[in-house]
């Protein structure tokens, strides 16, 4: 997976589609490739904007003035216009982008508890069982990251440190082959010489899990 971070992207979009999509009155999203793109959106979208042009308020002493794009965008971003092109910054609306990208996202390391749990379900079975092996969430996610095709959608700056971000897989099932054969190969290993997960010496909800991943 590749990392997108917000602190350091800037996102250029073309101005002519943006705007086109901001006469249409109607809501649209940019994603994190700076693209256009108009609902119903894809399942995996990242967005770094969705909304619409509110109508210009009216008054009865003058016209009403059509709102800029960086107005349309709102003041958490950095906007630059820049002839046919529009340079955007958006790590300083992460706090919203979060809410908006967690559907797509197949975990969530937003918060201080680190990952909890996956948000396809089939991942999260695994994840659950594997958890009877000692294997967490952590070890888990850093394979995905290592073997999957998708984005970590964060900000990351050094000093201080801080980190905030989710994970967008572009395939579930390879995400799912991933995990399993990960989950599986440790629980092999466990078995055959850790001297705590014996076969003779299991639990029945190492058992289970055992034989969850095939390993038994």
């Amino acid at each position: 997976m590749k990392k997108f971070n917000l602190v350091k992207e800037i996102i250029v979009i073309a101005r002519d589609e943006l705007l086109k999509a901001i006469n249409t009155n109607k809501e649209f999203a940019i994603n994190y490739k700076g693209e256009v793109v108009s609902p119903p959106y894809a399942n995996n979208e990242i967005c770094i904007f969705k909304g619409k042009a509110e109508a210009p308020k009216a008054s009865a002493l003058s016209m009403p003035k059509p709102q800029t794009i960086a107005q349309i965008l709102g003041k958490n971003y950095k906007v630059v216009e820049d002839e046919d092109r529009v340079l955007v910054k958006a790590a300083g609306n992460w706090q919203e982008l979060i809410g908006m990208n967690l559907p797509s996202a197949e975990y969530d390391d937003t918060t201080s508890d680190g990952v909890a749990e996956f948000g396809d379900q089939e991942m999260e079975d695994m994840g659950w069982t594997a958890t009877d092996f000692d294997i967490d969430y952590r070890d888990m996610v850093e394979e995905i990251e290592s073997k999957v095709d998708g984005v970590i959608f964060c900000i990351e700056q050094e000093s201080p440190y801080q980190f905030s971000g989710m994970g967008i897989v572009f395939n579930i099932q390879e995400a799912r082959d991933v995990l399993f054969n990960y989950c599986q190969n440790i629980i092999k290993e466990k078995l055959a010489n850790d001297p705590d997960f014996t076969p003779d010496k299991l639990t029945d909800d190492e058992e289970a899990a055992a034989k969850f991943f095939k390993a038994l």
